[in-house]
């Protein structure tokens, strides 16, 4: 089970800072990623980070503005959003997956999400 919480409405150029929180599962095995999806649209992969933490990857929109980051003591992922824009206004996701014996990352949990609106 994968628990989103932090979303909210802020300003902006204002930061949040999303938390997932997993349980039933062994965390520290799994990949994570956040998504997010905007109404009307696909949901679109926005970070990944490793099982141990040690490599992250971001989508060209969020790099810079954007972190993931991993407590695998507190089996919880985290993404610190900064500089927020409008566009970043959806549903945020997170989700934990491994890879199969061809390589492919198959996600095996997801959250509910969280809202996250950014809006003066």
């Amino acid at each position: 089970q994968l628990v989103e919480s932090g979303g909210g409405l802020v300003q902006p150029g204002g930061s949040l800072r999303l938390s997932c929180a997993a349980s039933g599962f062994t965390f520290s095995s799994y990949v994570m990623r956040w998504y997010h999806q905007a109404p009307g649209k696909e949901r679109d992969l926005l970070a990944t980070i490793t099982s141990t933490g040690g490599s992250t990857n971001y989508a060209d929109s969020v790099r810079g503005r954007f972190t993931i980051s991993r407590d695998n003591a507190k089996n919880t992922v985290y993404l610190q959003m900064n500089s927020l824009k409008p566009e970043d206004t959806a549903v945020y996701y997170c989700a934990a997956g491994r890879f199969d014996v061809n390589v492919n990352l198959r996600l095996d949990y997801w959250g509910q999400g969280t809202q996250v609106t950014v809006s003066s």
